[in-house]
């Protein structure tokens, strides 16, 4: 068993257990991936003031997240194909999620379902919807939700259009992965992962199983996803979600003021700010640059969160030194689910845990709801 120090290690060891076209699904970004290098470098280049003579002996990463409890304000974003890294993977991250008293986030693009989510766990969890252009659907999804008792619903507005990711369309990534020749080879020398897949029935998207109508196959299935997404998505759109669902709102995608403000006035209870994690528009702004203008404008109003780059404690106290309330993560969660299963998603989580409770003690901080801008080098 390879020694595990940080996200990275998690990285290296799902990048030779997962098969190249899922894991290059998870890893890569858009276009020529600036936006993707841009979200991590523009952390990097956030100093910390090192503060001593300070007593730090009782220390909290404790907050609240949408009037929820957390142990850390982290929360596990919604990613698609997720169950494609380890069989039902969405569940397992949901599991590892309770267990270290964060919330989870449901994809609606996910291998699981929301009925196979809602029966696995004891808590209730969040879920990210899509407006599709099939409106009927959406109101489904909508409904569905309900009756899992979902807690919150996460409606991601960044995906109108899809960008492109050439790595994608190289792999001939499809789901459930399709036996090119190429793809063959590498999953034989996959076995492991051969292997755990076969133990689930979970191998296609979850959340369509008999509700997509006129499709004979998965390439007419990923064709009516692909047409699926609507150019035409409104902030109308936002509040028609809004009224048909009737709880708490989270809208994510956002990167400009103007759009914040929008949002804002809609009525919604948390906002994340998020370049989808360099996988939409390539040459976006990095997402911890964006914030704190987001933060001013209406903080006051709204939670902030924020998503894209964050992959360790240090990422997350600097988020909230910034202004953010909460921070979601997506690919420091599945680098662990594809190296280890929830196991591994559990280990994610407590490097992150524990990084951020070390870098609070270094810079004179007890309690993360009392962090700011005053413990940074800018």
């Amino acid at each position: 068993m390879p020694v595990i120090t940080n996200i990275e290690d998690l990285r290296q060891m799902a990048r030779r257990r997962v098969p190249k076209a899922v894991f290059d699904y998870v890893d890569r970004g858009s276009y020529d991936e600036q936006t993707l290098r841009g979200n991590r470098a523009a952390f990097a280049e956030i100093g910390l003031r090192q503060r001593v003579g300070w007593n730090v002996e009782n220390r909290s990463t404790k907050t609240t997240m949408l009037g929820e409890d957390v142990n850390m304000p982290l929360a596990i974003a919604p990613t698609g194909l997720t169950g494609l890294n380890w069989a039902n993977g969405e569940i397992l991250g949901a599991l590892a999620a309770e267990k270290a008293g964060i919330p989870f986030t449901l994809s609606t693009m996910s291998i699981c379902s929301i009925e196979d989510v809602s029966a696995a766990v004891s808590k209730p969890f969040w879920f990210q919807l899509y407006v599709m252009r099939d409106r009927d659907f959406v109101a489904d999804l909508i409904a569905r939700a309900k009756r899992a008792k979902v807690s919150a619903l996460m409606l991601t507005m960044d995906l109108q259009i899809q960008g492109q990711r050439h790595m994608d369309i190289r792999n001939g990534l499809s789901v459930p992965p399709r036996m090119t020749l190429s793809n063959a080879l590498d999953m034989c020398k996959k076995i492991p992962w051969a292997m755990n897949m076969l133990t689930t029935k979970r191998k296609t998207f979850g959340n369509l199983d008999g509700y997509v109508k006129d499709t004979t196959g998965i390439n007419n299935l990923s064709q009516w996803i692909a047409g699926q997404f609507d150019p035409t998505l409104s902030w109308d759109d936002v509040a028609w979600v809004k009224s048909l669902w009737g709880g708490k709102l989270i809208v994510k995608g956002v990167l400009d003021v103007q759009d914040a403000r929008m949002a804002a006035q809609v009525g919604i209870d948390a906002l994340v700010v998020s370049n989808h994690g360099g996988r939409q528009l390539d040459g976006a702004s990095p997402a911890i640059r964006a914030l704190p203008k987001i933060v001013e404008a209406i903080g006051d109003r709204t939670e902030v969160w924020i998503d894209g780059g964050i992959q360790s404690g240090q990422d997350v106290f600097k988020s909230i030194a910034l202004g953010a309330t909460g921070c979601l993560i997506g690919k420091a969660w599945l680098y662990g689910l594809g190296a280890m299963g929830e196991a591994g998603v559990s280990t994610a989580l407590e490097i992150i845990r524990k990084e951020l409770d070390v870098t609070m003690a270094l810079t004179g901080n007890t309690d993360i709801r009392e962090v700011t801008r005053d413990s940074l080098q800018l």
